[in-house]
């Protein structure tokens, strides 16, 4: 299938590694040129010269996007050097879990308002789209209850409502999709460090899975490169988990 997606002009956030990172992969290897960014100098420094390296057209900057006013200036910039933008792509999280008022401050400031700020400084060039989508990356977590149910889970939950709201105010303009994967694992990831920290933790969370493993982050990204791209031209509003049977409840 073509997803019709070259020549389409995309941004990331947290696109250096992890499913951010599959995230670019797989909306360059379908033609968009992408521009992403990360915390990171170093990390996107390496990102851009391993994927350019392979032939991609991106672009990185280190952007911390729960510093608004970076984070604005980025999509405006970038939504210039790219000649528009056509789809956005909500990646970052804070990954603050345990319940504290600062991992609470945290969750929102990263999770909720940079895919916010992210959203709004982008509109004014995906209205000028004619194929323009939004993607935001949300988890399991913000669907049922889990060991995650306090500030990462709640903000995960924000995510999807926020998402489908911009879906139906956006309708005929705009799409707007939630993904939402299970675990993950990956070099460096959370579950990585998990399984070497918290043996325990890992078993029970691998346990749970049906499938006796985790995702991929390619597996993630090519939900999302579909939702992003003119082939998914009549999908909007919908949450798409991505857990290989992980959640158990029905989703009505």
């Amino acid at each position: 299938m073509d997803l019709g997606l070259a020549g389409r002009r995309a941004l990331v956030t947290g696109g250096s590694r992890g499913i951010g990172r599959a995230i670019v992969e797989a909306l360059a290897d379908e033609g968009a040129t992408v521009a992403f960014c990360a915390r990171s100098a170093d990390g996107v420094e390496k990102a851009v010269a391993e994927l350019s390296a392979s032939g991609r057209a991106v672009r990185g900057a280190a952007v911390d996007v729960a510093d608004g006013d970076a984070l604005r200036s980025w999509v405006t910039s970038a939504g210039e050097e790219l000649g528009g933008i056509d789809v956005v792509v909500a990646n970052v999280s804070a990954l603050a879990i345990p319940s504290s008022e600062e991992n609470w401050e945290a969750s929102f400031r990263t999770d909720v308002l940079g895919t916010v700020r992210l959203v709004e400084a982008a509109m004014p060039a995906l209205e000028a789209s004619d194929a323009a989508a939004i993607v935001t990356i949300s988890s399991v977590s913000g669907r049922e209850i889990d060991f995650a149910a306090g500030p990462y889970g709640t903000v995960k939950g924000a995510i999807v409502h926020y998402t489908q709201g911009l879906a139906h105010q956006l309708a005929g303009r705009v799409r707007a999709n939630t993904v939402s994967p299970g675990n993950v694992y990956f070099p460096g990831g959370v579950w990585e460090s998990i399984e070497a920290n918290n043996p325990d933790l890992y078993a029970h969370a691998l346990g749970l899975n049906p499938t006796g493993r985790m995702a991929r982050p390619d597996e993630i990204a090519r939900a999302v490169a579909f939702l992003a791209s003119p082939a998914a031209s009549f999908v909007s509003g919908t949450n798409l988990v991505v857990d290989g049977a992980l959640t158990r409840g029905v989703q009505l």
